[in-house]
């Protein structure tokens, strides 16, 4: 069974800084991964994604604050958030695009989220 377990969220104060983590395993291949948010009574968001050469893409709200990164060694994604603002409130999820193994087909994976709270 594929897992994703995110680390890293918490309590920050406005203009602070976090790092999450999310580590993958029993898995065959991983492809893209990414980072999505939802926030009380909102939709899910998309906030930043990577493919497996390292290309990336960043939601507006976040472009110049947050920052992903991969370890493929590892099947490791981050997301280093800076300039955090109470608007960055939400469920933090990881996703992969990943194989299971050789012969099964891609599917989206999800962790089971992370809180990250930015008040005073």
């Amino acid at each position: 069974q594929v897992q994703l377990v995110e680390s890293g969220g918490g309590l920050v104060q406005p203009g602070g800084s976090l790092r999450l983590s999310c580590a993958a395993s029993n898995i065959f291949r991983l492809n893209a991964m990414g980072w999505y948010r939802q926030a009380p009574g909102k939709q899910r968001e998309l906030v930043a994604t990577i493919t497996s050469g390292g290309s990336t893409n960043y939601a507006d709200s976040v472009k110049g604050r947050f920052t992903i990164s991969r370890d493929n060694a590892k099947n490791t994604v981050y997301l280093q958030m800076n300039s955090l603002k109470p608007e960055d409130t939400a469920v933090y999820y990881c996703k992969a695009e990943a194989r299971r193994s050789y012969t099964s087909p891609v599917y989206d994976y999800w962790g089971q989220g992370t809180q990250v709270t930015v008040s005073s």
